[in-house]
């Protein structure tokens, strides 16, 4: 039975009217025949399960209990197209491995490519468009993979970190979430697992991918970790989809990467900046400062979630050769944490962190916003986070 056949004819609640809300109400107007379609916004305790059939829930809604009432888009999805689906997940690099490889099967594979997902685009928009030669690459977030109990034909776990705590409490809760993405897949589908990811029971032929010294490639994307994420993308466009290794090659070079991940903004009087607003754990700012040439000045903090920080205290305390600007609720943790320390500073918001780093920042040098923290309570998401940033640079 297709997903359409189960929900013709149904009670429908969309819990929660958010970008995917709309896009639910939108596809069930275009799609099915439901018996009936309510929106609901608010707790858990607001509505009466048993007057609905389904319940499709947004993927910001803090639930975690299993009912096998409960779909989300994401499982409506891949019940109709899984075998077309190139599912992308882990704790960083998602959407700029997923942007790589929708850019290297477009150019290289002969086929219609579609990306969707966690990436901005709700993926219930395009299920009119998937045909039997389309390729789907799916950027899937933890929530998005939450409640699902459907898994893509080829499924990337690109690495895990604790990260989400405030939603998921344990880093035990949130590896399930997330492992969601191959834990339902069949003998003929394929797994390729990071080389710090925990096992996941699977039934598909699993692919470890390890760092390799002896591969690198010609990238416009700074970063040791794109060099890794690279290796996922060029594998599965030349061994599993049969690109030809040059076409492949030559488009992965000229992959300019996306917005707030790394990215140079421009100069002010001899001081390079970047803007790298994505970051949301330490171990993404570790890796940026490892990135970018030049760098002496770092911004961080941003919304404390709960995350351990001291991989990056141990990496301020031994690399004097940074200068560390704390800001906000978690950087004041850091900063307390670290102790007396020459080359860290506390400063209440970002305003003043950037005007700081002007100063303190010599020519010839770079400073990088890299927050190892949430941007939420204090910016409506990274994005946002990431233009004020560049606002206050440029600013005379």
């Amino acid at each position: 039975m297709s997903i359409i056949d189960k929900i013709n004819g149904k009670r429908i609640l969309i819990w929660g009217y958010g970008r995917e809300g709309q896009s639910t109400e939108q596809f069930l107007k275009r799609c099915c025949k439901p018996a009936s379609v309510e929106i609901y916004e608010g707790k858990r305790d607001g509505f009466d399960e048993d007057a609905y059939d389904w319940i499709v829930k947004s993927p910001g809604i803090v639930y975690h209990e299993a009912n096998l009432k409960y779909l989300s888009q994401t499982e409506i999805f891949l019940e109709e197209y899984r075998d077309r689906v190139i599912g992308i997940t882990g704790t960083k690099g998602k959407s700029t491995t997923s942007s790589m490889l929708y850019t290297v099967l477009k150019e290289c594979s002969g086929k219609k490519v579609i990306i969707l997902g966690n990436i901005g685009q709700p993926c219930l928009d395009y299920f009119e468009e998937v045909d039997e030669d389309t390729i789907v690459v799916f950027e899937m977030s933890c929530h998005q993979l939450a409640h699902c109990e459907v898994s893509p034909h080829v499924a990337i776990f690109l690495n895990f970190y604790e990260e989400h705590l405030d939603y998921y409490v344990t880093v035990d809760r949130y590896f399930k979430a997330k492992s969601n993405i191959a834990r339902y897949q069949k003998e003929e589908d394929y797994f390729f697992v990071g080389d710090n990811v925990p096992a996941i029971e699977t039934k598909a032929h699993i692919v470890a991918m390890k760092r390799s010294e002896e591969q690198s490639f010609d990238l416009n994307v700074l970063g040791e970790h794109n060099i890794y994420n690279a290796q996922f993308v060029h594998y599965i466009a030349v061994r599993l989809y049969g690109c030809d290794e040059t076409k492949v090659l030559e488009s992965m070079k000229h992959f300019k990467g996306l917005p707030h991940r790394l990215e140079h903004i421009g100069d002010v009087n001899g001081v390079a900046f970047y803007d790298d607003s994505i970051s949301t754990i330490p171990e993404a700012t570790i890796s940026a400062v490892k990135s970018i040439p030049n760098v002496q000045t770092v911004l961080v903090g941003g919304m404390d979630r709960g995350i351990k920080y001291d991989v990056l205290i141990d990496f301020i305390r031994k690399n004097p050769q940074y200068q560390f600007i704390c800001m906000y609720e978690s950087g004041k943790r850091i900063y307390d944490a670290v102790g007396t320390c020459v080359q860290c500073r506390y400063v209440p918001d970002l305003e003043p962190a950037v005007a700081e780093a002007k100063k303190i920042t010599a020519q010839g040098n770079a400073c990088v916003l890299s927050p190892a923290a949430a941007s939420y309570g204090y910016f409506k998401n990274f994005e946002e986070r990431g233009e004020v940033f560049k606002k206050y640079v440029t600013e005379t």
